[in-house]
């Protein structure tokens, strides 16, 4: 019987078998990462099927329950395994191991199988894999034919020691000119969340930039996903302070590459990153030489509050997360960049969405209007047609063009 603990815990359901015999549901109930879990029906017991040092992602049994499929979070990119469930044995597939497996499905005969696999060199394409002969044959390729693959970089998981001596996970992209003779500016990229996890797949901003010249690491600050439960629950309620030093400390690793000008490093991010990006900017005004805040929040006792009921399961976890607004409405207001935009230094841009359900534009409105009252070099672009995120792919190659104007007027000083 798998023991429960009565702390919050995740839940996903992975399906029934061929005699609905028993459900499978993935959780980390109980355990520090998400195992898979066998539910048996008559009996009413539950037994433990796969558990590692990483996060189950997803898990599922081919039609006829030959072939069991399990799909692993390591260390930001999923791999794969699958078991012959009759023999026991595990598929011998071709060496996948700088491929992100994002997605399996398994043909209704069991003899063909789709994958969905990506790389930090090109967006995901399909693969069929043929179990009889073990080939795996690409499908599709969707990188633009325009570009050059060798023109791209790879993703290197990195690790690195925060202020508290606590390993922070990272995923690195150096430019191939970086060279000591050549030092190259650098950005400190923040996922979104809270909670999320930048991971070892394609990011067409970040390339642009890393083929540009810019030296990245994102940075999988406590209260990341997919490195455990204790690591994910380490910045509840402490937003802003933590999580942030461990982005200083990641500009600190940047700063000893002797490739990289440790003059010249910033901060951007989206979302949640977009407000990390504007906490650096503000309550540590000092450490970064300029700022990009994609879509981030900058008020959260207005963000919080204005939750659309439709989101409640999202509304519970995030107050259980960031902290609820009426409870917890000083802690919020201390840890908000637009209650302190007078601290802000160096140039910031702000890019918005004016439909945003999320973070309302109001928001942005406020923190560059704040900005510019204190003579803060600020660049503001609001995207009438677009919410929370790039929808349109014009508005995303433009805004990706303006970011990287912005970056090279402060970062290299360019005009």
């Amino acid at each position: 019987m798998t023991e429960l603990s009565e702390e919050s815990a995740q839940y996903s359901a992975s399906g029934f078998d061929k005699n609905d015999e028993h459900f499978y549901y993935i959780t980390n109930a109980g355990r520090e990462f998400k195992s898979l879990i066998a539910y048996n029906l008559e009996t009413d017991q539950s037994s433990n099927l796969f558990e590692t040092n990483w996060d189950v992602m997803y898990s599922y049994l081919s039609e006829n329950d030959k072939y069991r499929v399990i799909g692993i979070n390591e260390d930001g990119k999923n791999s794969l395994i699958i078991e012959n469930t009759k023999t026991g044995e595990e598929v011998d597939l071709p060496d996948m191991e700088n491929e992100d497996i994002v997605a399996v499905n398994i043909s209704d005969s069991e003899e063909l199988m789709r994958l969905t696999i990506g790389t930090a060199k090109a967006p995901n394409n399909l693969f069929v894999y043929n179990f009889s002969s073990g080939d795996l044959k690409k499908l599709t390729n969707t990188l633009n034919p325009d570009i050059n693959p060798d023109d791209l970089v790879s993703a290197e998981v990195v690790r690195y020691e925060s202020f508290d001596g606590l390993e922070i996970p990272a995923i690195y992209y150096k430019p191939h000119q970086a060279t000591k003779d050549n030092k190259v500016p650098a950005l400190v990229w923040v996922h979104g969340g809270p909670g999320g996890q930048s991971r070892v797949g394609y990011s067409a901003l970040i390339q642009y930039l890393v083929n540009q010249g810019y030296a990245i690491l994102a940075v999988n600050n406590r209260g990341s996903s997919g490195y455990g439960k204790t690591f994910f629950k380490m910045d509840d309620k402490k937003h802003g302070e933590e999580d942030l030093k461990d982005c200083i400390w990641g500009k600190k690793w940047l700063q000893e590459q002797e490739y990289i000008d440790s003059e010249k490093i910033g901060i951007l991010g989206g979302s949640y990153g977009g407000y990390m990006t504007m906490a650096a900017m503000t309550f540590t005004p000092d450490e970064f030489e300029a700022g990009v805040n994609i879509f981030g929040v900058t008020n959260w006792l207005r963000t919080l509050k204005s939750i659309p009921p439709y989101w409640e399961a999202f509304r519970e976890a995030l107050y259980e997360k960031m902290g609820d607004p009426v409870k917890d409405s000083v802690a919020l207001y201390n840890k908000s960049p637009l209650f302190h935009a007078e601290q802000v230094k160096n140039p910031v841009m702000v890019l918005q969405g004016a439909n945003d359900p999320r973070v309302l534009q109001v928001e942005s409105d406020e923190i560059v209007a704040a900005l510019k009252e204190n003579n803060v070099p600020v660049e503001y672009v609001v995207f009438e047609d677009e919410g929370h995120g790039f929808i349109k792919k014009e508005n995303e190659i433009e805004g990706y063009r303006q970011i990287k104007q912005f970056l090279d007027k402060y970062l290299k000083e360019e005009e």
